[in-house]
């Protein structure tokens, strides 16, 4: 990567240095703290499936085998990047504000509904329709959040803007353990939980006010008689998008070959898992999760000194000393340091990707452009659990962590470290049919 700042360095000359001092304003913090809610939310109402997979299939009433449950999940995965479509083109066209409070509405809707569902057909529909709100959330989140916090202050709240998807993992957890386990309440009250936070978010999303960066976007459009279809097909930004997406493909490779077969690991006795009770499987869950969070406040507030792409691959490469105490079982009190440190980096590198992605995108379609490119990446990362689990029966699951999380790493350090980085762009202030200077 050298010294090459890709553009950057007279957009981070520009920026004040008094900037990154001063306290936010309300409207400030309430497109924040609804972008974290509204993420958190999506993450806690998806990891609540995760979490209550086998009780469902435990109830007679409902009618559904294992197989057809774990379907519930990959029905989410794919209508994310439909609902990070259709959301992101509709925001570009009039405004943040609106589309974030239809998908609040959206998702909030269908994931209290899972709690009456009463056959396995409508559960399904349902997570159809909660991926479509679940799509849309965090691209117009991010950019909303994004282009209101000043610029010196990207890289700290971009990182607590990413680890809210931990925040939603943690909060499932312990949801599990204290309603399920603790309570003995049967799975359909879980999913009313989501409701309340959800009608928290939708209360202080009402109160923030449309997007300057936005306003000042479209009187620019009009001006120079751009449409977004412009935008879309321009030669650099049409390679850059590309490359996004492989991007995004590798970093959720890496972060669900981290995750999503783990907890069958902690807990398997067979394929060479570690045997660990249900219970201290699910503390150890919520342990990384906090490893998630102090990884994702930490790197994301490092990228403002390092740069976005020196970030991300210092917290890439860092994640390779650690496989041995990751991924082979050394007993409990081991693989818990394992994991906490393999969250530490693997979402420290995601969060500096709220900030990355945004200042990657043109002004014009910043609704469109982040939650697509991580979406799509998403999709085609999807496959990765089948293949853990596939290799997992024949090899083990060492085998498995080894092989998917190995690569994954290395991946997203090479592709980070080819690419090219904005950091410090003023929004709004660039040309809207172009990506920003120096961008890939």
């Amino acid at each position: 990567m050298g010294n090459r700042r890709d553009g950057a360095n007279v957009t981070e000359r520009q920026a004040a240095p008094a900037e990154g001092k001063k306290a936010l304003t309300s409207d400030q913090r309430n497109a924040f703290l609804a972008a974290l809610l509204g993420w958190s939310m999506d993450s806690f109402d998806y990891f609540l499936v995760v979490f209550v997979l086998a009780d469902i299939a435990k109830d007679k009433s409902f009618g559904a085998t294992a197989t057809q449950l774990a379907f519930i999940t990959t029905a989410t995965l794919v209508m994310r990047p439909v609902g990070a479509l259709l959301f992101g083109l509709w925001a570009d066209r009039v405004g943040r504000r609106i589309p974030l409070i239809a998908d609040v509405l959206l998702y909030s809707v269908a994931g209290l509904l899972c709690a009456f569902a009463p056959n396995f057909t409508v559960l399904l529909v349902l997570r159809f329709v909660y991926g479509v709100g679940m799509g849309g959330e965090w691209g117009l989140g991010a950019a909303l959040a994004m282009e209101k916090i000043p610029v010196a202050r990207r890289g700290f709240f971009s990182g607590l803007l990413q680890v809210g998807y931990s925040i939603g993992y943690l909060l499932a957890a312990l949801a599990y353990l204290l309603f399920h386990s603790a309570l003995g309440l049967e799975w359909r009250w879980i999913f009313v939980l989501s409701i309340f936070p959800a009608l928290i978010t939708l209360l202080i999303r009402a109160r923030v006010r449309e997007s300057e960066v936005w306003e000042a976007t479209r009187e620019k459009l009009k001006v120079t008689r751009t449409s977004v279809k412009d935008v879309l097909l321009n030669g650099k930004v049409i390679r850059r998008f590309g490359y996004l997406i492989l991007l995004m493909t590798a970093f959720n490779w890496m972060s669900h070959g981290t995750q999503d077969v783990y907890p069958s690991f902690l807990k398997a006795h067979d394929n060479g898992g570690a045997g660990l009770s249900a219970a201290t499987s699910t503390w150890i869950a919520v342990l990384y999760n906090v490893g998630a969070i102090i990884g994702g406040l930490t790197f994301g507030t490092l990228s403002e000194r390092l740069g976005r792409r020196r970030t991300i691959v210092t917290a890439a490469v860092l994640g390779l000393p650690v496989i041995p105490i990751f991924a082979f079982d050394h007993g409990a009190g081991m693989l818990a340091l394992g994991s906490f440190l393999m969250q530490i980096m693997v979402q420290g590198a995601w969060g500096v990707i709220p900030a990355h992605l945004t200042e990657m995108s043109p002004d014009a379609i910043r609704g469109f452009y982040p939650g697509v490119t991580y979406q799509l990446g998403n999709l085609l990362a999807a496959l990765n659990l089948p293949i853990q689990q596939a290799i997992a029966e024949s090899h083990g699951y060492s085998s498995a962590l080894l092989w998917t999380v190995v690569p994954g790493l290395v991946v997203v350090a090479v592709l980070t470290a080819i690419g090219k980085e904005a950091k410090g762009i003023r929004f709004g202030e660039s040309a809207v049919t172009t990506a920003p200077a120096g961008a890939q």
